[in-house]
């Protein structure tokens, strides 16, 4: 039995280390290679650092706006007594299967010029393209979903007997929130907005069509690298890989300190099917 398993052991770890070498080769690739006075200096140049501003800023704002409506969002889904609960959470995880440019085309279709909602707005002077606020509306839809899922799980996780308790103690619904299924969900929700907002910041399709100007990192990655080729679109990746190495760092921290942090669960289970 442990000869089978061993033998098991070394086929999986010799099927799964291909696809981990695919994985890792490039970044390992990158960082041995790197250039790091060249490329810091670049990042450091203006268009660069403009580029880095907005990537920081529009994800940051996209978070926000993640963690007070998102939230609660993902704890009314998370009540067995909400009607249609499963077509909701569903319908959650639609743009996270949506690709990119079919999302920036979606988005432009309702916050454009002459979208439902962009086109009165337009009329108003408000343009909802082409700013810092097409840029969230894009990173809303492609990262949001990763918040509402992990507060969804994250919640589903939560004792009902200590809600009842505090329940019968006379707390109403929100402190009940506020003080028992928000604290003992954060962990998971926490991570799920550090997974969002990397998502944010790395997203290029849906940023691209709904606002190609100001330059987000990923758009600017792409114009140095029409321009200049790989070498000029390197230190940009270079930025985003460390960008993303932080939030991976933060996860790991986070999980170290409370020590139960809370990861999504399976589309099915958190279905219920």
């Amino acid at each position: 039995m442990t000869s089978r398993l061993t033998g098991t052991s070394f086929g999986f770890g010799l099927l799964g280390s291909l696809l981990l070498i695919e994985l890792l080769l490039p970044i390992g690739n990158l960082l041995v290679h790197a250039d790091w006075p060249g490329w810091t200096a670049a990042l450091a140049a203006h268009d660069e650092s403009e580029a880095l501003r907005t990537s920081i800023t529009s994800s940051s704002i996209a978070v926000v706006i993640m963690l007070i409506c998102g939230v609660p969002l993902g704890y009314l889904l998370a009540q067995e007594s909400l009607p249609l609960r499963r077509v909701w959470a569903s319908l959650v995880f639609l743009p996270m299967v949506v690709p990119d440019l079919a999302g920036g085309i979606l988005l432009l279709g309702a916050f454009g010029p002459y979208g439902v909602i962009g086109g009165p707005l337009g009329l108003r002077k408000i343009e909802l393209t082409g700013n810092l606020t097409g840029i969230v509306l894009a990173q809303l839809f492609v990262a949001a979903p990763f918040v509402i899922v992990s507060a969804l799980a994250a919640f589903a996780r939560v004792d009902p007997k200590l809600e009842a308790a505090a329940a019968t103690l006379g707390d109403s619904r929100w402190r009940i929130f506020y003080r028992v299924s928000l604290p003992l969900a954060w962990p998971g929700i926490a991570a799920g907005l550090t997974l969002a907002w990397i998502r944010a910041v790395g997203e290029f399709g849906a940023t691209m069509i709904m606002a190609y100007n100001p330059h987000t990192l990923p758009v600017y990655m792409w114009v140095k690298f029409e321009s200049d080729g790989l070498t000029g679109a390197l230190p940009v990746a270079f930025c985003l890989v460390l960008l993303a190495a932080v939030a991976v760092t933060f996860s790991v921290l986070l999980h170290r300190a409370t020590g139960r942090v809370q990861m999504p669960a399976t589309i099915g289970n958190l279905l219920g099917v």
